[in-house]
């Protein structure tokens, strides 16, 4: 039968990875993630996680190491944020590529300067393009029930990459709810048996070489490496199918259903639409509730996969709406926006959906961005409906 503890979702997440049974894990500790790598360092010296756990000198080496335990056939596991992605980035870059299926919690925080080890969804979107899935999560058991379907979408032979699951820090890592564990047989039955290297191997057995040298005066020239890019890219977008595949065989099995790339709110007679990514949506639901009882005709759609983007299910979310407020919790600093905001205003261009748009900033540097703020959020968003003048950024904490 499933168990049910109190725990924050640092701790979901680790529970999520004891029961994906991963070979190797590494870890390496840094605010708001290192209570993480704690529970997961406790479960392998109590033999509740029956992996190798790898101690590293840095962020580097803990990616570094996990390339050659996936291309030896070893399911894995990490997990990172701010300045410990920063260093990870060079073997961060070259996993998708590899088509090695890891699994690393992101646990968000925002930059660095000026000093700030708090949350945000900086670090994630500053490398969304590099190729990994980027899934978001609201609540612990989300983080826990995505971490187990992370590896089956990962190693699904039609995706074959790594998968961030993301959630934010402060509110979601350190904070408390209950959760519910499935039964371990359960999981083992779902995920069935790894396919971690069908595609490639280090195996003295068969040798071969990985990541040959492409492209340039000598090297097997530019037609492999637009083979790699090509591959990685129809990998990504098969993966749309296979995630809501996967979150619809867990609903199935477990009785969770989770909306697998957006979830839409309220919004099936909504002229106008907030739009939301991570745990701030629950805040924003109760808003648009209060705003519902009042008579207005507002919904929320919350993103859940963000890399794959979900270009058609933004579209059958909101071509019926005649305007947008996005809630970002993250800055692009070259379009003075929220990058969830420049986004959407690329995807609307290219589906030829013309309505107003404007980009709101909150949560940095864990901020709380609350019910009051989403009001705000609301009343803005109804107001730009019959207008096409374009608005500026707004920052939702400024005055706070």
């Amino acid at each position: 039968m499933p168990k049910k503890l109190v725990c924050d979702g640092n701790e979901a997440a680790a529970w999520g990875v004891v029961l994906s049974r991963p070979d190797m894990v590494a870890v390496y500790p840094i605010t708001p993630q290192s209570s993480l790598a704690e529970y997961i360092s406790q479960f392998v010296a109590d033999g509740i996680l029956k992996a190798d756990l790898m101690d590293v000198e840095g962020e580097h080496s803990v990616l570094s190491v996990l390339q050659g335990a996936a291309l030896a056939g070893a399911r894995t596991f990490t997990a990172s944020c701010g300045q410990g992605l920063a260093f990870m980035f060079e073997p961060y870059f070259r996993t998708p590529p590899l088509r090695l299926p890891i699994v690393m919690s992101l646990v968000t925080r925002d930059g660095i300067s000026p000093q700030c080890v708090w949350g945000g969804q900086q670090d994630a979107m500053t490398v969304r393009e590099t190729g990994w899935i980027h899934m978001y999560c609201e609540t612990a058991q989300e983080i826990l029930d995505t971490t187990i379907m992370a590896y089956k979408i990962a190693e699904h032979r039609d995706v074959m990459l790594p998968v961030n699951v993301n959630h934010d820090g402060n509110y979601l890592s350190y904070g408390v709810e209950q959760i519910e564990l499935p039964d371990q047989a359960d999981v083992d039955e779902f995920l069935g048996e790894k396919n971690v290297n069908w595609h490639v191997a280090l195996d003295p057995e068969r040798p071969m070489g990985v990541d040959p040298l492409t492209g340039g005066a000598g090297g097997i020239g530019p037609s492999l490496f637009v083979r790699y890019r090509k591959g990685l890219c129809e990998g990504m977008q098969n993966a749309l199918a296979v995630i809501e595949d996967i979150h619809r065989q867990w609903g199935e099995r477990f009785g969770r259903f989770y909306a697998p790339l957006v979830e839409s709110y309220r919004m099936e007679d909504a002229e106008y639409a907030i739009v939301t990514i991570g745990s701030m949506s629950g805040a924003g639901k109760d808003a648009v509730d209060a705003a519902r009882n009042a008579g207005e005709p507002v919904g929320l759609l919350k993103i859940k996969t963000f890399r794959p983007f979900p270009l058609e299910a933004i579209k059958a979310a909101l071509s019926h709406v005649k305007a947008i407020g996005v809630v970002d919790r993250s800055v692009s600093f070259g379009w003075n926006c929220g990058p969830v905001f420049q986004e959407l205003l690329s995807a609307l261009f290219y589906l030829r959906i013309h309505i107003p748009a404007v980009s709101f900033i909150g949560g940095l540097a864990g901020a709380d961005i609350t019910v009051d703020h989403f009001e705000r959020v609301i009343r803005t968003t109804a107001d730009i409906m019959n207008t096409d003048e374009p608005l500026e950024t707004i920052w939702l904490n400024e005055a706070d």
